[in-house]
C-alpha cells in the first residue's frame, strides 16, 4: 500500500523552479514537513528530481547508485558569467568548429575529469554558497574536484552552432562546466542552452510526473491510489534482496547480530516474510547486522 508519509516521489521538475521551491510546495500539498531530495537542480534545468518523504530522507546518502544522466544543448561561440544563457554575455567569437571537430574531442572528456566548481553553484566555501558571492560580484578561490563521466553521446544539432549531448556521469558533475571545457578544447567559448535530467540513480523520467499533476492529485486525494509515491526500497534496487525469518527480523529490530546466517557476505535490502521492506543489513563473516531500518519497529 502506498505510504504518502514515507516514500519516494520522482518529480519532473519544471523550469523556473528551484529544488527548494518544489519541496516547499510539496510540504503543503502532502502535509509532511520532513522532505529531502537526492540532488538539486538549477532553476533553468528540468527533469528528474527525486523527492524523499519522511523516513526516506535517510536514503539519500545510503543508496548505492548516485549516477545521473542529462541531455543538454551547448552553444559554441558565446561565454556567460553563469555558464548558461541565463547569465550576462562576457565574450563572443566566430564559430570555427563544427560537428566533426566536436565529435573528435568528446572522448577526452570521458573517465575521471577534474572540474572547478562554477561560481554560480551551491557549493559552500567557508560556510557560504558560491552563488551568493557571485551575485555580489566576488570570485572565491575553489578547489578542483574529480568526477567521472561514464559516456557522452552526440544527439544532433538543433540549430547552427548548437549541439545536443547526452551525458552519463557521477554525482557532483557540473554539466555547464563540462560544456565550457568542451568549448575550450575547440578553442571557443561555450555556454549551456538547455539541460534536462533524464535519470537520477535508479529513477528515470518514465517514473516521474509533472509537478502540477502531482499537486492536483494531492488536492483531490488520488495521489495514494495512483502509485506515484514509490517504496523506499526502490532507492536500493541495485542491492540484492534478502528475506529474513522471524528470529532474524526480531534481531534486526533490536540491533542484535544474527550469527551463522546462511547468506553470502555483502550489503542487502531486507524484507520480512510478508514482503514488507525492513531496511538495509550487512552480512560479514556469516553474521547478519542491521545497517538502517526504514520501517516502524513492531
Amino acid at each position: 500500500m502506498t505510504n504518502l508519509r514515507n516514500g519516494i516521489l520522482p518529480v519532473d521538475k519544471p523550469a523556473g523552479w528551484t529544488s527548494f521551491d518544489v519541496l516547499a510546495k510539496l510540504r503543503g500539498a502532502l502535509g509532511v514537513r520532513r522532505l529531502g531530495h537526492t540532488g538539486t537542480l538549477d532553476p533553468m534545468v528540468t527533469g528528474v528530481l527525486v523527492v524523499l518523504i519522511g523516513a526516506a530522507t535517510a536514503a539519500a546518502d545510503r543508496q548505492p547508485d548516485h549516477d545521473k544522466t542529462y541531455e543538454g544543448t551547448l552553444r559554441l561561440g558565446v561565454a556567460t558569467d553563469t555558464g548558461d544563457l541565463t547569465g550576462t554575455v562576457l565574450r563572443t567569437a566566430p564559430v570555427t568548429a563544427g560537428e566533426a571537430e566536436l565529435r573528435a574531442v568528446l572522448p577526452r572528456f570521458t573517465g575521471p575529469v577534474s572540474q572547478l566548481p562554477p561560481m554560480y553553484s551551491a557549493v559552500k566555501v567557508n560556510g557560504q554558497p558560491l552563488y551568493k558571492a557571485a551575485r555580489q560580484g566576488r570570485t572565491v578561490e575553489r578547489t578542483p574536484r574529480t568526477v567521472t563521466v561514464h559516456a557522452i553521446d552526440y544527439l544532433g544539432s538543433p540549430a547552427p552552432g548548437d549541439y545536443t549531448l547526452r551525458v552519463r556521469c557521477s554525482k557532483g558533475t557540473y554539466i555547464r562546466t563540462l560544456f565550457e571545457d568542451i568549448g575550450a578544447a575547440l578553442g571557443l567559448p561555450a555556454a549551456m542552452v538547455t539541460l534536462r535530467r533524464t535519470q537520477a540513480g535508479p529513477y528515470t523520467l518514465d517514473q516521474c510526473h509533472p509537478l502540477p499533476d502531482i499537486l492536483a492529485a494531492a488536492e483531490n486525494g488520488t495521489l495514494a491510489e495512483n502509485g506515484w509515491v514509490l517504496g523506499v526500497d526502490t532507492a536500493f534496487a541495485a542491492l540484492p534482496a534478502l528475506t529474513v525469518g522471524e528470529t532474524a527480523r526480531t534481531h534486526l529490530f533490536n540491533g542484535c547480530p544474527t550469527s551463522r546466517y546462511p547468506a553470502a557476505d555483502g550489503r542487502y535490502r531486507v524484507y520480512d516474510g510478508t514482503g514488507a521492506f525492513l531496511g538495509l543489513a550487512v552480512v560479514e563473516a556469516g553474521v547478519l547486522r542491521v545497517e538502517k531500518l526504514f520501517c516502524e519497529r513492531t
